[in-house]
């Protein structure tokens, strides 16, 4: 039997953050700050590089191949930057992804307000900002849920969705708003800036406590097929990745490519579309804060149910709703929508080995986003071919669809939340001196980070 104590400190606590709950440690609360500061220049970002694109002369479908260009070195990294944040330490890789996006911003902002961007410099730029992501997010996703131990886990990523949702709520109206006063070439600068702090604040991580993670000499090959192995084991893993990968492909979709060109057309321009997303935004935060106190006994059926609404914002751009019906929809969407991030942290955490996750993790990631780069490249001829409401409605139909048969699968139906007490909490020594520094944890943000 376990002599663990009954409350550890999370790794990367300190003494001296007894004023803070026990799960907000030192690394936890560094993790949600530097979260914050990197939301709220890259939900701004999104527009900027839209309207970049619109600015620079080009059509729906030059804005679907820089959204594609972003997400198709997803694909191709993700499992690669997966593995390797089982075997080197989290926080350098998330330190060094920040610094290629940090100058890939900064490029993309310096060839917008010299008048001088191209639409294959935009894709290239896209593109290393992508290859930034595909190895962060593992990393990221590790390194958050390793700060965090004990049955206050749920709590905890709440709490982290609440202040990341926040900052997306101000990074995308204020983002709207500065694209139409001074220009998405500032914004993207500001976007830049924003990866410089955050990864500063990365690096101030303290890993001393945390073991150092046993295989590092194992092939990267066998790494791979171990967290295969994990996700073809777990119907209710496998069954919900292959929804979003359709679910997130049909919104990146609609809001990368549809939605810019909505707002431009009905709705007056990116300062409305902007506000829009910030609803979105806001209703993340509502679903994250009523998160922090319910507990849903079956976890994943109360999340997939909730993913049900996030076919309402496809449904409004294709009618078009008012700016302001826009913005309601956007809000219920994404209150739902939060019960399920939470509720999935939860899972992952309860049911994945902790030395695999980051693995898992990225096998997620590319389930989840290995379509949104064909979506969003054809989502102009698609238009093109039968027309953009046609295309909307479709997208909302498909999400709908695939969420109910999502819901036929037993695992999600009656997977049940541990008790408190059957929630694993790992004795975590102290690595010798000498020795070096590395991380051994579980499981981030889903796409729309």
């Amino acid at each position: 039997m376990s002599t663990t104590p009954p409350n550890p400190p999370a790794p990367g606590a300190s003494p001296s953050a007894g004023r803070r709950p026990e799960w907000a440690g030192r690394n936890y609360t560094l993790l949600t700050a530097a979260a914050v500061v990197s939301n709220l220049g890259s939900q701004g970002a999104l527009i900027a590089s839209a309207f970049a694109v619109l600015g620079a002369g080009g059509d729906s479908g030059d804005v679907g191949l820089v959204a594609a260009a972003r997400t198709l070195p997803l694909v191709v990294f993700l499992l690669v930057g997966g593995a390797l944040a089982d075997r080197l330490p989290r926080h350098h890789v998330m330190v060094a992804a920040n610094g290629l996006n940090c100058v890939s911003q900064a490029l993309f902002a310096v060839l917008v307000l010299g008048g001088h961007a191209e639409l294959w410099s935009m894709m290239l730029l896209a593109a290393l900002g992508g290859t930034g992501t595909a190895f962060f997010s593992p990393a990221s996703e590790g390194m958050l849920l390793a700060s965090v131990q004990g049955p206050q886990a749920s709590r905890a990523f709440a709490f982290y969705r609440v202040a990341m949702h926040g900052a997306g709520i101000g990074g995308a109206a204020l983002g709207g708003a500065l694209v139409a006063v001074i220009g998405p070439g500032w914004v993207l600068a500001v976007d830049a800036a924003a990866f410089a702090a955050a990864g500063a604040l990365r690096a101030l991580l303290d890993v001393e406590r945390i073991p150092r993670r046993e295989g590092d000499k194992v092939s990267l090959l066998r790494d791979l097929r171990e967290g295969w192995q994990e996700v073809i084991g777990r119907s209710w893993l496998w069954s919900i990745v292959l929804q979003f990968a359709v679910v997130n492909a049909v919104v990146g979709a609609a809001e990368a490519v549809y939605g810019p060109l909505v707002a431009e057309e009905h709705l007056g321009g990116p300062g409305p579309w902007g506000t829009a997303l910030a609803g979105f935004g806001a209703g993340t935060l509502l679903g994250a804060l009523a998160m922090t106190r319910w507990r849903p006994a079956r976890p994943l059926l109360a999340g997939t149910l909730c993913v049900l609404p996030l076919a309402l914002p496809s449904a409004a751009l294709a009618v078009p709703l008012s700016a302001v019906g826009l913005f309601v929809v956007m809000f219920v969407s994404g209150a739902c929508v939060e019960v399920f991030g939470v509720s999935w942290m939860t899972v992952l955490h309860q049911e994945i080995p902790e030395d695999k996750f980051s693995r898992v993790s990225s096998y997620d990631w590319l389930g989840s986003i290995a379509m949104l780069p064909l979506a969003t490249a054809i989502a102009g001829p698609v238009e093109s071919a039968v027309g953009r409401s046609a295309a909307l409605w479709g997208c909302s139909g498909l999400i709908l669809l695939l969420t109910l048969a999502v819901l036929c699968v037993p695992e999600v139906r009656n997977l049940r939340r541990a008790p408190a007490a059957a929630v694993p909490v790992p004795v975590l020594p102290v690595v010798e001196e000498g020795l070096p520094e590395t991380v051994t944890t579980p499981g981030e943000e889903r796409p729309g980070s």
